[in-house]
């Protein structure tokens, strides 16, 4: 795809948000690093300090922590969400994850040298910017609270629904380690649903 057609892609997105007009949807488009990185990239590792932020554009981002050895997914994330270490890139803390490329992944690539002069030239881009992160918070909060209030299954089935794409994309053990089960838990959860 075009960087231009990806740009594009990007102001759309932002048009969710906010009417723009024509020379904030121009300051976008100038402003926007997209950059293309290869499957199995490691975008932050755990220990790192995050500079960047990330919006995906096309491919998958994992989120991972290694604990006692082994990884633990955490989160995917996929066209037109944001990738946001945001401890780390807010307090300047190492970061406790790692991200990494699950595919060839095209990603808007934004740090604070890139998005500080916008909200400068455009005070507005900043209220954008948190009505954006309040989104991304409100989503990631409720995906934390299935984890606390339904089973596996029920969080198999809401993977299901709310984003399908994932079962055609990810490892079923990255898949098993998301909803909190080992594969082999995965594999009996699929089959008891596909004999109802």
């Amino acid at each position: 795809m075009p960087h231009s057609d990806l740009k594009d892609k990007l102001i759309n997105y932002f048009l969710k948000f906010a009417e723009l007009t024509q020379e904030e949807k121009q300051a976008i488009a100038d402003s926007a690093n997209i950059l293309e990185f290869k499957k199995g990239t490691v975008l932050l590792e755990q220990g790192q300090i995050s500079k960047e932020i990330y919006f995906v554009l096309k491919g998958c981002v994992r989120e991972f922590y290694v604990i006692e050895g082994e990884e633990k997914t955490s989160n995917f994330f996929t066209e037109e969400q944001w990738v946001i270490s945001l401890k780390s890139n807010t307090h300047k803390t190492p970061a406790d994850h790692f991200y990494d490329c699950l595919e060839y992944c095209t990603l808007l690539v934004a740090d604070e040298e890139k998005y500080n002069p916008m909200y400068e030239a455009f005070p507005r881009f900043e209220r954008i910017s948190i009505d954006i992160l309040q989104h991304e918070f409100a989503v990631q909060q409720d995906m934390q609270a299935t984890y606390v209030t339904n089973s596996a299954e029920q969080r198999y089935l809401n993977l299901l629904k709310n984003r399908p794409d994932l079962l055609q994309r990810v490892p079923q053990y990255q898949l098993a380690s998301f909803i909190g089960v080992k594969p082999e838990t995965l594999s009996r959860i699929r089959r008891r649903l596909a004999a109802k």
